[in-house]
């Protein structure tokens, strides 16, 4: 007997081919009926017998399209309908967006071997994707996700496309990003002068990689924003981009051609391999112990033991890697600290100074995003995300909210993102920057108003961090004056904590929270950054942190690492600080330092302090350099040949008695490599004895700090068994968690 049912599935289920895996799978199953997207998710209407239609049901569940996530689903008998055949029909809004937006997903091996086959139609086209890849996001400008609500609306399919697009056997069977050569996006070549360098389409990447082989800057306007390139072997060249983007230390990222190029010249454990190669295909930073390339590595990464590398992820990178011969450096396209390009127009006025070329294409990118960037630790094999973007924003899946209010997030100041609450799900923005940079706070402002227009709802509630100066702050304040909603302000470092306790879950235990960073405005005025929390039934209670010391000159302290030192530095360091300072500079700075009044538990001041005195360096060009430059010189540890720069933590977490006892280690001629290693280990053992006095059987850490690895594995060493720790694994630990942090702060803590 036939029988019809109503089947809802939700989640990450738009944009993946689950229509077209639907339609399939219907088919197998002798099924009739419909199956269309809409503001929830998925709707099936499904005829047929009553064994048939289960098994169907059964099958969708467990083997769904490789790039989809369902969160829940549902079956119900409904009246019995009569269908012709299974089709899949329009998709009708009938309400507010509830289900997660999909992400970019890199290009696949079967388009990778379209693109390369001489006798596919598809050949040398850059723009070539399927169910299975291509931009998702980055062109979305409304939903369902439907090709008329995204920026490929305006390329209309040519005949073949649509044959594809209306084959059930074909993998481009409902691929709403389906285009070629004959009906899709154009590419053009020019110079920094404007012109168009004429060349066929065939010999447009052969043309690209000669250009680069011979020094030249390239922006490339790739399908998320623009990239910065060149010959990443070329000294020369690298130097003049580093010069040209105002950028002279911060490590660039490197794309190389091939796996196969790759592996010959870095070693890569099997975490590495899996995340270069996964569908997100992010930064993935690897140690060069062992390297046997020709990069100019002292140019591409200052000082570093360590490199980010991809592989392409697109049919325009694909493409010119086919052409390629070495690895390019492929750098986010824009002058350093202002945000990823995504106009022909602004790039060419903006970067005319920087490249020789510019690829160009007339595909509008939406929602510009810098590539993701993922370091995995060496002992233990932790993932630490640095950056949370391409390939992973806007969703966060591991959440699960049940609010009835909707709740806007406004981040931080540096390294902002936004959080969004306006459905049954909940959505984390893309890394935007840091909101001093006026095209940034820009960038904020338009994330902030598309997330919005996307999800056509207004908030109810806006939280903002405490700090009153904060642009995102101001900004959130700004925007409840409009709205007439809900204020609510929350503390940088319980909203660091919130975050991890939120994407782990842990709001119904007792849990000790270690928040080191850089800086934070603190209940007290004072700012904060080595703290120690408490959780417990739903109220988080400051119990702890690094003794205080001053803060001077404002942001200058973060800039100069010299100036922590002078801050924490006895009297007995005074032939230290001549060496760093003018005799007029020190002699200002020290009657500063004696009427000041603003302090500072910040360990990210800390690392700074001990840079400087270890003549690692004195200035920061970029942010956490100091930190960063400090556990390069690491190569490995043993725990048990570790000390410990306080002798005690009963009186206080004191950063003075540390930067005193390694003054006096480094006056004795110990290496830079041993000081830093028990550095690291005063700060991991100092954790372990807290909770072990406070007898916490839980630890949960956020914050930049923990961005170093060698720190996070000495945790994960000394902890005992019935220690748990826990860290960031679905966002990062530094600023980009604030929002996301935010709001757990507010659905769940009571203070």
């Amino acid at each position: 007997m036939l029988k019809t049912y109503k089947i809802l599935i939700s989640g990450l289920v738009q944009g993946v081919g689950f229509r077209p895996h639907v339609y399939n799978l219907a088919l197998k199953f002798s099924i009739v009926g419909t199956v269309s997207n809409n503001e929830k998710g998925v709707i099936i209407y499904a005829s047929g017998l009553e064994n048939s239609v289960n098994n169907f049901y059964t099958k969708l569940l467990q083997f769904p399209p490789p790039v989809s996530s369902i969160k829940e689903s549902s079956i119900s008998e409904i009246d019995l309908q009569n269908f012709d055949n299974f089709k899949i029909i329009p998709s009708n809004k009938n309400g507010h967006l509830n289900l997660p937006l999909t992400p970019d997903f890199a290009i696949c091996e079967d388009c990778k071997k379209d693109i390369k086959n001489t006798n596919n139609y598809r050949y040398n086209y850059a723009f070539t994707t399927c169910v299975n890849c291509g931009p998702r996001y980055a062109i979305t400008q409304t939903f369902p996700f439907e090709r008329r609500n995204t920026t490929i609306h305006e390329f209309q399919m040519c005949t073949s496309c649509k044959n594809e697009y209306t084959n059930p056997n074909d993998r481009r069977f409902h691929s709403q990003t389906n285009t070629c050569s004959t009906c899709g996006i154009t590419l053009k070549l020019i110079n920094n002068e404007g012109n168009k360098i004429k060349i066929s389409t065939i010999h447009l990447f052969k043309e690209i990689a000669n250009l680069l082989a011979e020094g030249n800057i390239i922006a490339i306007k790739n399908t998320s924003g623009y990239l910065l390139c060149c010959n990443a072997e070329n000294e020369t060249v690298v130097n003049k981009l580093r010069a040209k983007k105002n950028r002279p230390n911060k490590p660039f990222a490197v794309l190389y051609p091939s796996l196969k190029l790759l592996q010959k010249e870095l070693d890569l454990n099997l975490q590495q391999l899996k995340s270069l190669t996964s569908v997100v295909r992010p930064i993935t930073i690897i140690p060069l112990q062992n390297y046997k390339g020709s990069l100019a590595l002292n140019s591409v990464a200052p000082g570093l033991n360590q490199l980010g590398v991809m592989l392409p992820y697109t049919g325009i990178l694909q493409l010119l890697a086919n052409e390629l011969d070495f690895p390019i450096v492929a750098t986010s396209g824009n002058i350093h600290g202002s945000p990823i390009i995504s106009k022909n127009e602004d790039a060419f006025e903006k970067l005319k100074n920087v490249a020789n070329y510019f690829l160009q294409h007339n595909l509008k990118i939406e929602q510009p995003q810098d590539d993701s960037v993922v370091k995995f630790s060496v002992k233990f094999k932790q993932e630490v995300l640095f950056r949370r973007s391409r390939g992973l924003a806007p969703n966060y899946l591991n959440s699960t909210i049940n609010s009835s209010e909707k709740i806007l997030a406004m981040g931080a100041d540096l390294k902002s993102s936004i959080a969004f609450y306006p459905n049954s799900y909940l959505y984390v923005s893309q890394f935007i920057g840091n909101l001093e940079n006026y095209d940034v706070y820009n960038r904020f402002i338009e994330t902030t108003t598309s997330f919005l227009t996307i999800f056509e709802q207004q908030p109810s509630v806006i939280l903002v961090d405490k700090h009153p100066n904060y642009y995102s702050t101001q900004y959130g304040k700004e925007l409840v004056q409009k709205a007439k909603c809900k204020l609510v302000e929350v503390q940088h470092h319980k909203a660091h904590f919130s975050a991890v306790l939120g994407e782990h879950n842990l709001f119904e235990e007792k849990v000790l929270g270690v928040i080191f960073d850089g800086t934070g405005f603190g209940d007290d005025t004072a700012i904060w950054g080595g703290e120690f929390f408490n959780y417990e039934n739903n109220t988080i209670e400051r119990i702890n942190h690094l003794a205080y010391f001053d803060w001077l000159l404002g942001d200058k302290m973060a800039k100069e690492p010299r100036l922590s030192l002078l801050s924490l530095a006895s009297e007995e360091m005074n032939d230290i600080l001549e060496t760093k300072f003018t005799s007029n500079e020190l002699k200002t700075y020290q009657t500063l330092k004696k009427s000041n009044s603003l302090k500072t538990s910040s360990v990210g001041r800390l690392f700074d302090a001990v840079a400087s005195l270890l003549n690692i360096t004195d200035y920061n060009s970029y942010e956490g350099e100091a930190a960063i430059l400090m556990e390069n010189l690491v190569t490995n540890y043993k725990l048990n040949s570790c000390k410990s720069y306080l002798i005690s933590i009963e009186k206080g977490i004191s950063s003075e008695e540390i930067i005193q006892n390694i003054g006096i280690d480094f006056k004795n001629g110990n290496s830079k490599e041993s000081i830093i290693i028990n550095f690291l280990f005063t700060l991991a053992n100092t954790i372990i004895e807290i909770a072990k006095t406070h007898q916490y059987f839980y630890i949960a850490f956020s914050g930049g700090v923990f961005q170093n690895t060698t720190l996070v594995d000495m945790l994960l060493e000394l902890a005992p068994k019935e220690i748990k720790l826990y860290f960031h694994t679905n966002l990062s630990p530094n600023d980009e968690n604030i929002s996301f942090g935010q709001l757990m702060y507010y659905l769940n803590i009571n203070n």
